[in-house]
């Protein structure tokens, strides 16, 4: 949501800009997107772009796109957006049809994403600020993965944080790689003492929706082919203690899982599951529309022994329209006798917001 427009410099100057838009000692003191409260409650954040092209904001799945404007006749362009409470969220500026990360944001996802945060929102202790150019670890150990239930060939990276342990099967492994440096974060977890050593195996989707929508085969794979695979590596692991950790639709995979292959998935870190999947929710015009918790509540209500289940289930508290189904199904996982433990992040649908809790649910899912 965006406020009225500036109509002074002297609106710049509250958020710490000194100078005459668009000037150089303006320029020169430009940094992260600033907050500062707003009237009622929340933050207005102000948005920066240099040039002289209109550009828009794209924020993942918590807004809908910004305008910018310019300001008189000058290269700065701007948008003050009102922003609620506690919120950390991926944007990117597009301009004609590129996609650019904010140049003036130290804090990076990716080669054309930027994260923004209010000042209120939780510390991610363990991620660090990476620039959107920043190139991220990756493992040196790899399987290749020439799958026959899968079909196709896949190479999964495998990293033995803190000398290896416990797998944790990271599924959209290559946002893990590329978007977000879980390879740094989970060592220095580990070195803290948060997390265990874990061996990281991150698997990459070549078709999340064919994967992960409630399908026997990606999981046969993973215990027939990928986890033989990953013992054999010769990187220290222990496939027997096997933690899934998925979010979105790599979520709703992971309880899946849980529910009807519990010798394989006794461990979950599901951050913001996919609960309103059916098999006719995406050729539906609104496909959260349907019945609360989808086919998991179904399942689940046909009655399900899960007292060997350990599941830790987050979502971002700006996700109004996914609550109500987390929410059944966090209850009806809790009945059938699993574990559970629930959280809230400071976020909408969006990995940024759910980088701590992967961390914080991986250390949980394996204290006992």
């Amino acid at each position: 949501m965006r406020v009225a427009a500036a109509d002074s410099q002297d609106a710049f100057a509250g958020f710490g800009l000194p100078g005459a838009p668009g000037s150089s000692a303006f320029w020169a003191a430009v940094g992260a997107p600033s907050s500062v409260p707003a009237e009622g409650g929340g933050w207005v954040t102000l948005f920066l772009w240099r040039g002289s092209s209109p550009v828009t904001i794209e924020f993942e799945s918590w807004s809908e796109p910004v305008a910018l404007r310019r300001w008189q006749d000058s290269d700065c362009w701007y948008a003050e957006v009102r922003m609620p409470q506690r919120l950390r969220v991926t944007y990117r500026f597009v301009a004609g049809d590129a996609f650019h990360a904010d140049p003036f944001n130290p804090a990076g996802a990716g080669g054309e994403r930027s994260v923004a945060a209010t000042p209120d929102a939780p510390e991610q202790p363990h991620w660090p600020v990476l620039g959107a150019d920043a190139v991220l670890p990756l493992p040196r150990a790899r399987i290749r993965w020439a799958g026959e239930r899968l079909g196709g060939r896949r190479t999964v990276r495998v990293h033995p944080a803190g000398g290896g342990g416990p797998v944790v099967l990271l599924l959209d492994g290559d946002d893990w790689l590329h978007l977000h440096p879980a390879v740094t974060a989970f060592d220095s977890a580990v070195a803290a003492g948060e997390v265990p050593p874990v061996t990281l195996v991150f698997l990459p989707a070549k078709d999340r929706v064919a994967e992960f929508t409630c399908r026997p085969e990606l999981w046969e794979a993973v215990r027939d082919e990928l986890l033989p695979l990953v013992a054999e590596s010769g990187v220290p692991a222990d496939p027997e203690r096997l933690v899934v950790a998925g979010q979105s639709l790599g979520g709703l995979s992971a309880v899946y899982a849980a529910l009807e292959y519990p010798e394989l998935v006794s461990r979950v870190a599901c951050q913001s599951g996919s609960f309103w999947w059916t098999p006719d929710a995406l050729r539906a015009a609104d496909p959260l529309g349907g019945s609360i918790g989808g086919v998991i509540a179904e399942r689940l209500r046909e009655g399900v022994d899960l007292s060997g289940l350990r599941v830790a289930f987050d979502v971002g508290e700006h996700e109004d329209r996914m609550l109500p189904h987390c929410e059944v199904t966090e209850g009806l996982v809790e009945r059938a006798g699993a574990t559970v433990r629930v959280s809230r992040s400071a976020s909408g649908h969006d990995r940024a917001g759910w980088r701590h809790a992967l961390l914080r649910d991986v250390g949980w899912a394996l204290e006992s």
